[in-house]
């Protein structure tokens, strides 16, 4: 069904398969449509008793959203298709977040700020060793969006903060860790793991092939991260960084410098508000007051200048440094946009 994606109902399970391996199969706009479209269809569907999201390729399950689109079109001055495409986008997470049958995602290699918003809101997320999952929209003058505040907020301690500006790569034992996956199947058992659930419509086929979880770097160094991460805001996480001495903390520093200071300061007030009222309608919303901004008053367009279009990755911030980012400013990005905030129920 469409270019890119491959959908269709096998057995007893709801097949959405990524099919776009030289793209890292990056989600476009008609890729997120029909994803919400068999999400509608299934539901009620009693032949589907669980869905399966895979992707073709090794490097990536999913590598973000295809973002290019969004570039022209905001330097034509036209913002309104990048706020539709999130505002759906965001409406299709929220389907998946409430999904009322098993949905098993299996995510390798790269999985990334859109491919998060897909796998890792599924009820059984499974990784292998080649994964590798991130939220480093702070990269590219955005936030962790597709309901990823809401993901870094339920991450244990400080997690979330860290992750999400450091945009910090996480292996299978570290998203286990992180609770941005559940389950460690090598991913030589997958072929016949897909083969079981689409013959049996059993979830517990997941229980039964996982694996114990591999180390993570990332349990071993909670406590750090807890301390270092704990401030209110940007500044005062900014102010235990640079007083620590701590391997974590210097490396976290230089990757904060590297990131759009406005988007750093943002995520650390989204997480917290994530984490106040831990709804996915709560998250999208606040996401998409900065996301519906972040064109017109934010780093986004020259974020992916700097990374996608010149490649340079030199990107000229609105911010020199950041300290520079005041709290009116932060507060600014996520105000309630009026006739325009985020709806759901489309």
């Amino acid at each position: 069904m469409g270019d890119g994606i491959h959908i269709r109902v096998q057995g007893r399970a709801g097949r959405i398969t990524l099919a776009r391996p030289e793209a890292l199969n990056a989600l476009s706009y008609e890729m997120c449509a029909a994803i919400e479209a068999a999400l509608d269809a299934w539901a009620a569907d009693e032949a589907v008793a669980l869905i399966v999201i895979d992707a073709e390729g090794d490097k990536a399950f999913c590598a973000g959203g295809d973002i290019a689109q969004m570039h022209a079109t905001g330097m034509a001055g036209d913002y309104a298709y990048g706020r539709r495409f999130w505002a759906d986008e965001y409406r299709m997470n929220a389907r998946l977040f409430h999904f009322p049958k098993p949905v098993v995602s299996l995510m390798q290699g790269f999985t990334m700020g859109g491919g998060v918003g897909l796998g890792c809101h599924a009820s059984h997320r499974v990784v292998c060793e080649t994964s590798r999952i991130a939220m480093p929209e702070c990269g590219i003058g955005l936030v962790p969006d597709v309901g990823g505040s809401l993901l870094l907020a339920r991450a244990p301690g400080r997690l979330g903060e860290y992750l999400g500006t450091t945009g910090t790569r996480m292996g299978p034992g570290c998203a286990i860790h992180a609770e941005f996956a559940d389950y460690y199947i090598p991913r030589e058992g997958w072929a016949a793991l897909v083969a079981e659930l689409c013959e049996s419509g059993d979830w517990e086929a997941v229980d039964r092939a996982a694996h114990a979880a591999p180390d993570s770097p990332l349990a071993e160094a909670q406590a750090e991260i807890d301390r270092l991460f704990a401030g209110d805001g940007l500044r005062d996480v900014l102010n235990l960084l640079t007083r620590s001495e701590a391997p974590i903390a210097q490396d976290a520093l230089e990757a904060l410098q590297r990131n759009s200071p406005l988007s750093v300061a943002c995520t650390i007030e989204l997480v917290h508000r994530a984490r106040m009222r831990d709804t996915i309608e709560h998250a999208l919303q606040q996401e998409y007051r900065f996301t519906y901004r972040a064109m017109e008053k934010g780093d986004f367009l020259e974020g992916i200048r700097a990374a996608i279009i010149d490649k340079d990755k030199s990107p000229r911030w609105r911010h020199a440094s950041l300290d520079a980012v005041a709290a009116t400013e932060v507060s600014g990005m996520l105000l309630p946009l009026g006739v325009d905030e985020l709806k759901l129920d489309g």
